[in-house]
């Protein structure tokens, strides 16, 4: 099976076509403004060529699938600005346009953001549909939560699929036993190459208020005693908070401990909520089980699971599956790059769907757009000049 992929940026959704179809890619196409992104799974594909299409270069031959990653930040609801004209999505026109008008593979795929398949992604998906309809291609959506996938962490994302033909498969759902996110960091425990922490603070001695939570509230125990104190990751204002500490209490210990910055902050912190207000919790994550979605805060403030540490970089990478030899260049400039991903295991899973799909082993449905929810196994027939039953759609 043929494949290539186009804007991969680091390369999470790549490795997993490439764990699923068994050989790396073909080629990588690109554009001059992921080039940074990209640069680190161009450096791991050393001997694969790399093309970029606003340099004037083109596809060398033909393949069975591509897959992308183009942004997901005009549709993602941490970006602040998420919208269906937001900028960054002209990507997913952009790369629709010339692979299915241009490479014609038999399946096209790309990952984004879950608001991808919900209302504000609505016009974004009737643009892609159109662009779909024009080029001989149908259209599924498939929304997934990465815990169905075996991943510890929590992150909600949408697939987006473009089927050469006039009927479009059906995947299988996914309900994976998990791995947990202590035998994520076990899973790299021997390995050296870019163990340097992300943050060389100390997490019980730096974060003020975890310092209130050990020494004051839990009477002088270690990080690793909290660690096996807790049921499920947690941080220190959710701690303090459920035990029902106000935030004047605590910045009374700051100021007794020498913390007047910190006691500053618990006042303004205890009048916004007085007022109404809310509050940003972004500080020392110390996971158990499973953690959120890997991004914003978690690279320089999620701690080890028992060591007094925060995470190293390739923790960060392990907590995103990718490989142990993988090398995330200028890391201490480039750590977000790792949250700019999808995780290896959910793309493999996606595209080991494509290889079931064009080996015969997959259900289709007279139909050109489909929406797929894991996590409720359900499908919905979104086209409205279709009939609507099981009857009419199944083959």
């Amino acid at each position: 099976m043929k494949h290539a992929f186009i804007v991969p940026l680091i390369g999470g959704q790549t490795l997993g076509q490439e764990k699923a179809f068994g050989s790396r890619p073909d080629y990588l196409l690109s554009y001059k403004p992921f080039g940074a992104n990209d640069s680190h799974l161009v450096n791991y594909y050393k001997d694969t060529p790399y093309i970029l299409l606003d340099s004037g270069g083109k596809h060398p031959h033909a393949v069975d699938v591509v897959g992308t990653t183009c942004p997901c930040a005009g549709l993602s609801s941490l970006s602040g600005h998420a919208s269906s004209d937001a900028e960054p999505n002209k990507w997913m026109y952009e790369t629709a346009n010339y692979v299915l008008g241009q490479m014609n593979p038999q399946v096209f795929w790309g990952e984004n953001a879950p608001g991808f398949a919900g209302k504000i992604g609505q016009p974004v998906v009737d643009k892609l549909y159109q662009i779909a309809r024009q080029n001989g291609y149908t259209m599924s959506i498939y929304r997934t939560k990465s815990l169905l996938h075996g991943v510890p962490q929590v992150r909600e994302r949408s697939f987006y699929f473009f089927w050469k033909g006039e009927r479009t498969p059906i995947f299988e759902y996914f309900n994976k036993p998990r791995t947990r996110i202590e035998d994520v960091f076990d899973s790299v425990k021997n390995v050296s190459f870019q163990f340097d922490v992300t943050n060389l603070k100390t997490p019980s001695k730096d974060d003020e208020f975890y310092r209130y939570v050990l020494e004051e509230l839990e009477g002088g125990i270690t990080h690793s005693d909290f660690y096996h104190l807790i049921e499920k990751t947690d941080n220190p204002m959710d701690y303090i908070e459920r035990k029902g500490k106000n935030y004047n209490e605590v910045g009374e210990w700051m100021k007794a401990n020498g913390l007047d910055r910190a006691a500053a902050r618990c006042e303004r912190i205890a009048k916004k909520l007085a007022s109404g207000g809310n509050i940003m919790r972004r500080l020392s994550t110390i996971p158990k089980g499973h953690i959120g979605a890997f991004v914003g805060h978690y690279p320089t403030q999620l701690t080890h699971y028992k060591e007094d540490r925060y995470i190293t970089y390739r923790e960060s990478m392990a907590i995103m599956g990718l490989p142990n030899d993988f090398e995330l260049l200028d890391p201490r400039k480039n750590l977000n790059h790792i949250c700019q991903n999808v995780p290896v295991s959910t793309a493999t899973d996606m595209a080991n769907e494509i290889k079931a799909v064009l080996e015969g082993k997959r259900d289709y449905v007279n139909s050109s757009l489909v929406y797929q929810y894991n996590a409720q196994q359900k499908y919905e027939i979104r086209d409205t000049n279709e009939p609507h039953s099981i009857d009419d759609f199944m083959s």
